[in-house]
């Protein structure tokens, strides 16, 4: 999945990646029950003014990590919603998830990477508070943090058709959300299975 990683692909990945985090967090701030939800650190007590897609876009131009980091980051968000039922990617937090993901992605990944006080910058946050949210996504993901080949295929190909589709002429409008559940980030597949069984209602 090189051409998913190419210098002229990326943007079209970060804008879709943008979309369904958008997409879902609107869906969640809709469907689900503050009371069921459990308030962590990555909530903010406002929406960011800034737009999911403008905070990407920052996050991708500044960060300068490896175009795998993002694909593995999305893995790392994937993760944590199903670790984590209880804390619903929503509008309040979603900025803080993202710029968190891509920095224990970048570390994971990369040989060289930008420290916490610089990502803290690129994200609008304190040195403090990226630490902070660092080690509680940490513990969130259980510190499962490998992502084998497979599950990287996986993923790549998930977002490459989902691209596609969205590219397609026959395609004319955004599909209807239903409402009744949530939207969820995750695939709902095994992780050592290649079988993509796809749950995922966008």
């Amino acid at each position: 999945m090189a051409e998913l990683e190419s210098p002229e692909v990326m943007p079209k990945v970060i804008n879709f990646l943008s979309c369904l985090l958008h997409r879902v967090a609107e869906s969640n701030d809709t469907t689900s029950r503050l009371d069921t939800q459990r308030i962590s650190v990555f909530h903010g007590l406002t929406r960011p003014t800034i737009s999911i897609q403008s905070y990407l876009e920052r996050i991708f131009k500044y960060a300068n990590c490896s175009p795998s980091c993002f694909i593995v980051a999305y893995v790392y968000l994937d993760r944590f919603t199903q670790k984590q039922p209880l804390l619903p990617i929503n509008s309040f937090n979603v900025h803080r998830l993202l710029i968190t993901s891509v920095l224990v992605s970048a570390k994971f990944m990369d040989d060289m990477y930008y420290n916490n006080a610089y990502y803290a910058k690129v994200g609008g946050i304190s040195t403090t508070e990226m630490n902070l949210l660092e080690v509680d996504f940490l513990f969130g993901l259980g510190f499962q943090l490998n992502v084998t080949p497979n599950t990287f295929y996986t993923y790549c190909s998930y977002l490459q058709r989902e691209m596609l589709l969205l590219q397609s002429p026959l395609r004319l409008e955004e599909p209807t959300l239903n409402l009744e559940r949530p939207i969820k980030l995750h695939c709902c597949f095994n992780e050592d299975d290649s079988t993509h069984q796809k749950q995922l209602a966008v």
